[in-house]
């Protein structure tokens, strides 16, 4: 062992290569040479197409929603809108003649910031600014009618509107629009426009408190759609677009993106009713959730019959009252307004869930009767004696149910 070591050839230091920065420092301390693997990796060429190629084939992440309301407006064009009429909420549910007391939030339009040319005045959108006076309201209106005309065209033939009817049936199509309790809405117009794409006609289906005055829906759907009722049944209405209708043509609608708060209106029910007493009226109170109820209301139901039937109990009975539980408080106290305008009558009270109305002292009913049918015909040469003849203006259908206001 000591002759292997004596015959080892002495170990120079100057016959390898120095330790360089980045290079294991083995060989100086210990003699040691390192392995290539410890050495610096050559550089690959391809190495940043192949990282490309990875971060590629990766899913890229999506970006976090964002409302349109929260979006910077900046360098957008606002949208303008033709349309001449005030831009509301709901046009059946709201009366540009009740004028609110109050409102419950700062002003801001449902559209969204800067999104719309139009002002909101926390109820209303107006086409023309209320400080212009009547002459540019007068001209609005002119120019609406013109524009319904000019669409409408000439008028539908028997064959036509039986044939138009037909395809719209149940049994035909499935396509409905369906108008709830907010009446009718401005974003419900936008709907009603899509299906007039691909049908000249399109049925809707009123449900709920609209339907206690069936004139004032169809009157606001003639008039602010621009089309044409063509057949009514019940609730179901079956909405005719026109002869000239373009659906590329179609109506600038800026969407409402959020539902406005209502702004407040004054109370329904006073402490007192008019004439009477603090003690009358707590008596007539207890009495009026004491009668019989006149008829119990469904949930989503049809209402076209409750005002002729109140009129009719008026002439025997001095307080009335109708069991609405299982509706919601916005939906009774609702009925409760139309009611008072429509029937007239005055309300007393909305406890538990009923409405109790009193016909007043001095009460007179309104000559003519007040029925209404439940199937409308629009046609001229209507023989079905059970139907009455009707032009197809729905000014004639006016006419022939005048006495509901």
């Amino acid at each position: 062992m000591l002759v292997f070591l004596l015959r080892r050839r002495p170990f120079s230091t100057s016959s390898l290569p120095t330790s360089a920065p980045g290079i294991s420092n083995l060989y100086t301390k210990y003699s040691f040479t390192p392995p290539p693997s410890l050495h610096e990796k050559p550089k690959n060429p391809n190495a940043q197409t192949q990282h490309a190629a990875d971060n590629s084939n990766k899913k890229k992440k999506k970006p976090l929603y964002l409302p349109p309301s929260s979006l910077d407006r900046s360098g957008h064009k606002t949208i303008k809108s033709d349309l001449p009429f005030d831009f509301r909420f709901s046009y059946t549910e709201s009366s540009p003649a009740v004028r609110p007391i109050g409102l419950r939030e700062p002003k801001y339009s449902p559209f969204g910031p800067e999104r719309v040319d139009r002002v909101w005045t926390g109820v209303c959108a107006p086409a023309v600014d209320p400080m212009a006076g009547k002459e540019e309201a007068e001209k609005s209106e002119t120019k609406r009618k013109k524009i319904r005309e000019m669409i409408q065209g000439q008028e539908l033939t028997t064959a036509e509107r039986v044939a138009l009817v037909e395809t719209c049936g149940k049994h035909k199509t499935k396509r409905q629009i369906n108008l709830g309790r907010d009446g009718l809405t401005h974003n419900m117009l936008n709907d009603i426009h899509n299906n007039w794409k691909h049908a000249e006609a399109v049925r809707i289906k009123c449900m709920g408190v609209p339907t206690v005055d069936m004139k004032n829906v169809c009157t606001q759907l003639e008039d602010k759609a621009f089309g044409q009722i063509i057949h009514r049944h019940g609730g179901s209405l079956i909405l005719y677009r026109g002869r000239n209708y373009n659906p590329k043509k179609r109506p600038v609608i800026p969407l409402m993106l959020w539902k406005p708060q209502e702004p407040i209106y004054p109370k329904l029910i006073k402490t007192t009713i008019e004439g009477l007493s603090i003690e009358e009226t707590k008596e007539m109170r207890k009495k009026g959730l004491a009668v019989p109820a006149l008829t119990k209301l469904a949930k989503n139901g049809y209402y076209g019959g409750l005002v002729p039937m109140i009129r009719d109990a008026f002439l025997v009975e001095e307080l009335v009252r109708i069991d609405c539980q299982g509706l919601e408080k916005k939906d009774y106290k609702k009925l409760g307004s139309k009611l008072k305008d429509l029937v007239p009558c005055i309300l007393v009270t909305f406890e538990k869930e009923q409405i109790v109305i009193w016909r007043g002292k001095d009460y007179k009913p309104k000559e003519g009767g007040c029925f209404l049918m439940d199937r409308e015909s629009f046609d001229k040469n209507d023989t079905n004696p059970g139907h009455k003849s009707q032009d197809v203006n729905h000014g004639q259908i006016e006419f022939d149910s005048d006495d509901e206001k």
